[in-house]
């Protein structure tokens, strides 16, 4: 397991980078997932008001599936540790899912075991917007085809708001998103409608 730790804007001390290490590195063991990579990018974002927040940010690249969490903290070493447990979180939710992908898709075909891992397209979410109405940033990605079900599963494995695939069935671009009253929507061209 590699585990990458950098700083953004700051400088990473040994004593961080080694914290970042034991805590990641705990909470990733567990699982005994091969290939499995890890970025931890620490920064500090200073307001105007005169707080400081820390902000862990990490990167989880497994078999193909990227899982990304964020903490902040008033201190930089804590907002380590909860984002080491949130990690573990995602992990335990990811593995579950593989598990019971696999069970269902060995019930329906009458296979032991199905592949279950998919390769997940590149992170569509940039960094917040410097002004509300500025394109700031440009992102370009490759769409991988996935099922709705997959495709569910790695937005919410990603934590974000969407997540942009092309459709196994039909080679569309569909987009998936997570309503405000909760549950998730989907987006699919015209030439879909049913009926």
């Amino acid at each position: 397991m590699a585990i990458t730790v950098y700083g953004r804007k700051i400088q990473v001390t040994d004593a961080l980078r080694d914290h970042a290490e034991q805590k990641v590195g705990d909470a990733l063991k567990v699982f005994d997932i091969k290939p499995l990579t890890a970025d931890v990018a620490l920064r500090v974002e200073h307001y105007k008001s005169g707080i400081n927040e820390h902000i862990c940010e990490v990167t989880v690249r497994v078999r193909g599936t990227v899982i990304r969490v964020s903490s902040a903290g008033d201190d930089m070493y804590a907002a380590i540790d909860e984002a080491a447990r949130m990690v573990t979180r995602r992990m335990r939710k990811y593995k579950t899912k593989v598990v019971e992908r696999r069970q269902r898709a060995g019930r329906a075909e009458g296979m032991e075991t199905v592949r279950a891992d998919t390769a997940l397209e590149a992170e569509v979410l940039g960094d917040e917007a410097e002004a509300d109405e500025e394109l700031v940033r440009t992102k370009y990605i490759e769409y991988t085809k996935l099922t709705e079900e997959d495709a569910l599963v790695q937005a919410d494995l990603l934590g974000h708001d969407f997540f942009v695939f092309r459709d196994m069935v039909t080679g569309n671009v569909h987009v998936i998103y997570h309503r405000r009253n909760g549950g998730y929507g989907i987006l699919k061209p015209e030439d879909e409608r049913e009926g």
